[in-house]
């Protein structure tokens, strides 16, 4: 009587991501600002948005764009940005991997922090959950957020510079990153992968063309699974 149905999962999918729209809304605003600034045409805008579909490298593109960044360059930091998609997906493939091959594609194209950060919590919380249900909570976190970014983007085009600068909607990225980031830090390898990448980002900030964001990527992750090699061999030695 008490069990969950399938339409109830989609439906818990949207009301769990509900808090998330507040920051993508804001968020593709800004994006639709920036591009506008840019240079860039409203068609172009809305081409870049829903084909990447990925805000952090689009803000990351978009900049080394204006600064006439090398294509190569540009390419190779936006595909390290969006570097951490690929681990959220070989993290979701347990729980994903056997359905259907256009329901992962579909699944692959929507997949942004929020939407892993949701799901990944509840299919371990709930491991006797279906492939068909895993599906549709993953899917109904992405109900509300998809339509608001794309809608959000569109309108800060349209907006353009018109926007006061007062309304500070650029709190809206970092915001974003730590309210999906704090609850992911269970571990110490965790903690260590963040403190260092934190600081190395720092540290890292005047290299060119925004490599100091690869480098802390990569020295976060190095720092990372170093620490839980040392714990896992204390663990066999006791």
């Amino acid at each position: 009587m008490g069990r969950t149905t399938k339409k109830s999962y989609l439906l818990s999918g949207m009301l769990d991501s509900t808090p998330f729209v507040l920051i993508a809304g804001p968020f593709g605003i800004l994006f639709g600002v920036f591009a506008t600034e840019a240079g860039l045409q409203l068609y172009e805008t809305m081409v870049f948005t829903v084909s990447v579909f990925a805000g952090a490298s689009q803000f990351t593109a978009l900049t080394l764009m204006q600064d006439h960044t090398p294509t190569l360059i540009i390419l190779i930091s936006a595909l390290a940005v969006n570097l951490r998609v690929a681990m959220y997906s070989a993290s979701l493939t347990p729980y994903l991997g056997d359905a259907p091959l256009w329901q992962r594609v579909l699944a692959a194209y929507v997949l942004v922090d929020q939407s892993y950060a949701l799901s990944i919590a509840k299919f371990e919380n709930e491991p006797a959950m279906t492939i068909s249900e895993r599906l549709r909570y993953y899917f109904g976190t992405n109900m509300l957020i998809a339509p608001v970014w794309v809608g959000a983007t569109l309108s800060g085009a349209v907006v353009g510079s018109r926007i006061p600068e007062s309304w500070a909607i650029d709190f809206a990225l970092p915001i974003t990153f730590l309210a999906m980031i704090a609850p992911m830090l269970r571990t110490p390898a965790h903690v260590m992968a963040a403190l260092v990448g934190s600081v190395m980002s720092l540290l890292a900030a005047g290299v060119a063309y925004n490599l100091g964001l690869i480098i802390a990527g990569i020295a976060g992750m190095m720092a990372g699974a170093q620490v839980e090699l040392m714990l896992e061999r204390r663990g066999m030695k006791i």
